[in-house]
């Protein structure tokens, strides 16, 4: 277990070097600013998103396709990757999955707005969509949309399934000292449960489930802010820093360079946000929207919420704490520093955050398993979700008994593949999109 870990740390790194970070980073400043910084209409997109919309055609409301996102990308990478991302790439990493998102919202946008373009009307008048419907309908790259699908069911596999049933282990195992292997067996019942509705079904219940957990996380983490109000600034100050100049180990913090610090910032920043993924365009072709750029303005608001938020409140409560106090950082695991932060809340902390982690990784369980599904059905038809949703139960389990170091890295992995194919509809169809 351990060679194969490091074939795939040594993989990543490689992969997650300069070149890959480059591009995404490019594609995200190239759309910005060919969209004119899209960004700035952030407020419409979040008025569209709670606006009931006339006319449109879809599986789902404005705000369940948003929902669903949301649910699919405010998982634990909001609480363990971000902390993660601190344990391994210093305070600067927290600066680069920022502005991932910042960034990043241009790119949810453009392929959002693509694949609600070319969505496609099925037999029973539900409504497909996403990167592989804009690479077989706006390039007939067929091949390449067969590669995306692929890539999309590893990753529901992985990023759906293993990362979050890992974390409700961990979770549970600290909390309450429950054997994760029955607690994976119980979530796998619930996610199979949950998922056997389809997107309706889904729908409903990220529209209920996210905002509660997402509203219970922000209360919690600006109480632990006003506790260290006077480490804000501090904070602040070197977690720029770090992002563009090395750092040696100071002040509890591990030293890292700045290669270090973008790579895992960009890695958790995607993994979190998924922009560049083309996911969000999966859930925004089920929308009941009249137009491509209203639906794009919406998804966008996905983005905003997920990392210019949250995980920008996230990194801001780890390493004002870890200012505050330094030894935190050599008394828990790399998985562990939200957790340390946390502590400061009286009595209820621990079990608040464990909480969070619990919703947050449910939702995504539920959201991705969309995302795959979908991608069966461009591969193998209807006939293939069963059998899809069968093995994604199953996958639920496994990944909750894995160790989270592999789990992770696995997950960057995968990633990292389904960037390319979203990258090539983006680029050669980026005279369709409109801001």
């Amino acid at each position: 277990m351990i060679s194969v870990f490091n074939i795939i740390k040594n993989l990543n790194n490689f992969i997650w070097g300069i070149p890959l970070a480059s591009i995404l980073m490019g594609t995200h400043l190239f759309f910005s600013i060919r969209l004119k910084f899209v960004q700035k209409k952030i407020f419409k997109g979040i008025k569209l998103s709670i606006t009931k919309s006339e006319g449109g055609e879809g599986d789902t409301s404005r705000f369940g396709s948003l929902a669903t996102t949301l649910a699919a990308t405010l998982g634990t990478g909001n609480i363990i990757g971000v902390s993660t991302a601190v344990a391994l790439g210093g305070p600067g990493a927290i600066f680069w999955c920022w502005i991932t998102g910042f960034l990043g919202m241009a790119t949810t946008y453009s392929e959002s707005y693509l694949s609600f373009l070319y969505r496609i009307k099925n037999r029973d008048k539900s409504f497909s969509g996403g990167p592989m419907h804009v690479l077989a309908n706006g390039l007939n790259a067929k091949l390449l949309a067969k590669m995306y699908c692929f890539f999309t069911l590893l990753a529901a596999y992985g990023v759906g399934c293993s990362t979050q049933s890992n974390a409700i282990t961990e979770t549970t195992s600290r909390l309450w000292g429950l054997s994760p292997y029955f607690v994976a067996l119980v979530i796998s019942l619930v996610t199979g449960f949950a998922i056997i509705g389809g997107i309706k079904s889904i729908s409903n219940i990220c529209t209920k489930l996210v905002p509660f957990m997402g509203l219970l996380y922000l209360l919690a983490c600006s109480y632990i802010l006003i506790q260290n109000y006077t480490y804000i600034i501090p904070a602040i100050k070197l977690i720029v820093g770090s992002a563009f100049m090395p750092r040696a180990a100071m002040g509890g913090f591990v030293a890292s360079s700045i290669k270090t610090a973008a790579r895992y910032g960009i890695a958790r920043g995607l993994f979190t946000n998924e922009s560049g993924l083309g996911t969000a365009g999966i859930a925004a072709a089920s929308s009941k929207t009249q137009t491509p750029k209203e639906q794009a303005l919406v998804s966008m608001s996905a983005t905003f919420w997920d990392t210019v938020v949250m995980c920008a409140i996230t990194g801001l409560v780890i390493v004002t704490n870890i200012i505050r106090y330094p030894n935190s950082i050599h008394k828990y695991s790399i998985g562990e520093l939200t957790n340390a932060a946390f502590m400061q809340i009286p009595h209820i902390g621990e079990l608040l955050l464990g909480v969070s982690v619990i919703l947050f990784a449910l939702a995504t369980l539920v959201g991705w398993s969309f995302f795959g599904e979908k991608a069966v059905e461009f591969l193998f038809g209807k006939e293939g979700i069963k059998t899809y949703h069968t093995c994604y139960i199953v996958m639920v389990f496994v990944g909750g008994i894995l160790p989270l170091e592999l789990v992770w890295e696995m997950t960057d992995l995968i990633n990292a593949l389904m960037i390319p194919p979203n990258l090539i509809s983006l680029w050669f169809l980026q005279k369709k999109i409109h801001s």
